[in-house]
This record gives structure tokens, C-alpha cells and sequence, in this order.
């Protein structure tokens, strides 16, 4: 068994939220997001870097609405953009080699079993699962297909022209929960229950270009003869340039009403769950530097022992595995985590 170390994120756990509404009718999907179908949904926050504060805010704005109804999990995204270009025509193409706009969701919070979607300037699209991150070994099923995926593209300037006055690209998206399921279960059903919360998370790719000969060309760099690395902008940041940490994407909260509730404010579950998380990540790069996993607390946990030792946790050893598990914060059942990176409730 080959276990790699996993780096640990450089932020504090503070996930952004969104009071996902009630859809009051069915979209006409064309991408343009000044209708009245999403005049009800608020704004996300604007897009940051991946790295969150440890880099500059992104030069151009990204922001999102979501609404959901008993079919369809509805998205609208606005790209501030004046260079507006896309290559790529065939679906699953691996669309963030062009600019794109991507969609991540973990409906159990389990950071196996989740969905990637990916879209650019032409529309087209790359949809796929991954049966875990690819820190734990994968594999994306490229294979999957959102049945019944609508998907629109509108483009306030011209595709492909740089000499137009470009403005925004926007995006709209209806995912049918009949499709959204297989990842799903009982503590997260598709479509949800009010009240309970999916994870989330949103990227937006965007690579340095010129005009050469009258169309963009990606920027290369000198000294390798590639393109510069794309900026990869975010809804909730990451705190490290990996967008297949599931256990930091968002949570959006699905409300039964058109009008949003109060504050949504983390359960102490989900800060529970963390600290096993932070576990995780150390015993992973405890194997990788000494082929053995640690029952040791206080090397597991140095830096924030005292955050960890208030959940109680218990860890199980054998020489190629392990568990490490603490109570709910009810009281009424358990948190587990393993070698893989899975984390459930029993």
C-alpha cells in the first residue's frame, strides 16, 4: 500500500455559507441572469484566490446565485472578463485548459463520492465523478454523465474577438437531483430536505494571455517555453492550490422559503469533524516520512493539542491502517475517520 503525505491547508477553518432559496418558477435557460427567475437569490461573495489571504484579490469579479426546486439544483455565474475566448468544442474535454468556470459538491460531507463540473465561453462541458480525492488515490470516472445537465452561455461582448468591447460571460446551470443522487444518501437526499446543508465549492480558472495575429494566445514563459500557471479564483478558499479538499468547500444551506432565514452559523459536528480532519492530514505525512502510523496524540496534534484533546478522540492501529474516531457533540453517535481520508457518522 502507497500512502502519500497530505499537505495541510494554510488558513483557519472558516468555510463561507449561502442560504440557498426556493426557486418561485421554472428558468427559460439562455445564461443572462438579470431575470426575474433569480431576482429572489442573493449574491455569494466575490470570488478570492485559492490560497485565500496568502495571495491578492483576483483583478476580475466572479460571483454566484444558486436556487433549487424538487427537480433541478440551479446555478448563475457572472465572469467579469474583457478578453473572452474558449478553444474547446468536445465534451469532456479537459476544460479548464481554457478559461472556464467549474462546480464542485459533496452532498454528505464525507469527501468521497462527489461531483466536478467544468464549462467554458462555448459551453461546453466536462462533467465527471470522483470516487475519492486524488490524494487518496482517486480515480475520476470521466465516464459520468449528468442526465438531463441544461447548461447556457451568455456573453455580453464577442467570443473570441479581442478588438470587441467585452465586459462579462455569465453561466447558467440546472442539475437535475435525479442525477445528483447516486452520490447522495440517507443523511443527504437528493433533493435535500430543508434545512440541511450540501458542500460546495466553486473555481473559476483564468490563464494570462496576449493578441498575436488578432486572437489570444496564452502567455509563455521564457524560461520553460510553457504557459504561465493559471490564477484559480474561489468561492470559499482552500488555503492551498488543490481545489479536491472537499472537508473546505462551502456550505449551502437549503431554505423551504423565497424570502432567506436568519444567520447560519457552523454546527459544532462540522468543527468536530475538522479537528478529526487535521488528524487525518498528520497521520498521512507521519507514514509517509516513517512507513508506520502514530497512536501518539500529542505528536498528531502539535500545534493545536488543546482543540483536539476537547472532541476525545480514540485512535486504532494496525501497521497499514487506521481509525480515529470521537463523539457527536450530541452525544447520540460517533465520528470516523481512516487511512483513505473517509470521515461518517454511526
Amino acid at each position: 500500500m502507497h500512502l502519500s503525505g497530505v499537505p495541510e491547508p494554510n488558513l483557519t477553518f472558516a468555510p463561507k455559507h449561502y442560504l440557498c432559496r426556493r426557486a418561485a418558477g421554472k428558468p427559460a435557460l439562455d445564461g443572462r441572469l438579470d431575470k426575474p427567475f433569480w431576482e429572489q437569490a442573493e449574491w455569494t461573495d466575490d470570488f478570492v484566490d485559492i490560497e485565500g489571504d496568502l495571495r491578492p484579490k483576483p483583478a476580475k469579479r466572479t460571483r454566484v446565485k444558486m436556487l433549487w426546486d424538487e427537480e433541478y439544483f440551479y446555478f448563475g455565474a457572472e465572469l467579469m472578463e474583457d478578453q473572452i475566448w474558449a478553444t474547446l468544442t468536445e465534451r469532456d474535454s479537459v476544460i479548464f485548459y481554457d478559461n472556464d468556470f467549474e462546480i464542485f459538491i459533496d452532498p454528505d460531507g464525507d469527501s468521497h463520492q462527489y461531483y466536478e463540473f467544468e464549462i467554458n465561453a462555448l459551453n461546453t462541458v466536462w462533467d465527471l465523478l470522483l470516487v475519492k480525492p486524488y490524494r487518496d488515490g482517486g480515480p475520476p470516472v470521466n465516464g459520468w454523465d449528468i442526465q438531463g445537465l441544461q447548461t447556457a452561455v451568455y456573453i455580453d461582448g464577442e467570443l473570441n474577438n479581442p478588438g470587441a468591447a467585452n465586459r462579462m460571460w455569465s453561466v447558467e446551470v440546472a442539475m437535475p437531483w435525479s442525477a445528483l443522487k447516486e452520490c447522495a444518501g440517507e443523511q443527504a437526499p437528493a433533493p435535500p430536505e430543508p434545512g440541511q446543508h450540501w458542500r460546495v465549492n466553486f473555481s473559476r480558472v483564468e490563464w494570462r494571455t496576449e493578441v498575436r495575429d488578432g486572437r489570444y494566445e496564452k502567455v509563455l514563459n521564457p524560461d520553460t517555453g510553457r504557459p504561465y500557471p493559471e490564477d484559480n479564483w474561489v468561492w470559499s478558499p482552500q488555503g492551498l492550490i488543490n481545489m479536491h479538499y472537499p472537508e473546505l468547500w462551502g456550505y449551502v444551506v437549503f431554505t423551504a422559503e423565497q424570502e432567506g432565514p436568519g444567520p447560519f452559523e457552523i454546527p459544532e459536528d462540522e468543527s468536530i469533524k475538522w479537528n478529526l480532519r487535521r488528524l487525518y492530514y498528520r497521520q498521512r505525512s507521519v507514514f509517509a516520512e516513517t512507513g508506520a502510523f502514530s497512536g501518539d496524540l500529542a505528536l498528531l496534534a502539535d500545534g493545536f493539542l488543546e482543540e483536539v484533546q476537547r472532541i476525545q478522540p480514540r485512535i486504532e492501529l494496525t501497521s497499514r491502517l487506521f481509525q480515529i474516531s470521537a463523539p457527536s457533540a450530541d452525544g447520540t453517535g460517533t465520528f470516523y475517520i481512516r487511512e483513505d481520508g473517509k470521515l461518517w457518522r454511526e
